[in-house]
């Protein structure tokens, strides 16, 4: 009996995996303080053009205790053959700094390191010098503390909160009907009272 299954079709949208080359993402390299700027000025000359994203990881009993990841990528020209597809094209860049410790802004060489090092910066308290405007990107402006950091306290810091608003009766939300009636009405009196109109 034949088979039912059509065989893959050379330049169809059925691509098995096994037709095309493996993409390998194995460069990683770890980079001191002091040499990361003129590391990453070098590779991003020597193709590795754009700056995916650029992380940090907390291991709070391990010195260094935070490591910054960057995430480069060499873009390909548009005259790349096929061949050449399957080539490593990216590369991570680790760099261990303890508390206290900073490193050099990125912003020079990528301005997509903006935001990512603000981010860095509020969520973990890592600083990099240079940076044009180092301030909380996520959390609010008065938050205390750095979220992502293993010591930090899992309910956050002890602050006061503003209430929540109450609602008139609570069991049309829980079951997810719309309130009418009384309960509409008082809703209704209530968000004006609250808009103080």
């Amino acid at each position: 009996m034949p088979s039912t299954q059509t065989p893959p079709i050379a330049g169809s949208a059925i691509d098995p995996p096994s037709l095309r080359p493996p993409i390998e993402d194995a460069a990683i390299e770890r980079v001191a303080p002091s040499e990361l700027h003129a590391f990453l000025e070098t590779h991003k000359r020597g193709g590795y053009a754009m700056l995916l994203d650029i992380g940090a990881v907390d291991y709070l009993s391990r010195r260094p205790r935070f490591d910054v990841v960057y995430h480069l990528l060499a873009l390909a020209p548009a005259r790349t053959a096929l061949a050449d597809v399957g080539k490593p094209r990216r590369l991570r860049v680790l760099c261990g700094i303890d508390e206290g410790e900073s490193l050099p802004t990125m912003m020079d060489l990528w301005k997509s390191a903006d935001w990512a090092e603000r981010e860095i910066y509020d969520l973990f308290g890592i600083t990099f010098e240079g940076h044009a405007d180092l301030r909380r990107i996520q959390m609010p402006y008065d938050w205390e503390g750095h979220p992502l950091r293993k010591d930090y306290p899992m309910r956050g810091p002890a602050r006061e909160r503003a209430p929540r608003p109450s609602f008139a009766n609570k069991s049309n939300v829980v079951a997810g009907t719309p309130p009418s009636g009384r309960t509409l009405e008082a809703l209704q009196e209530e968000v004006k009272r609250v808009r103080g109109s």
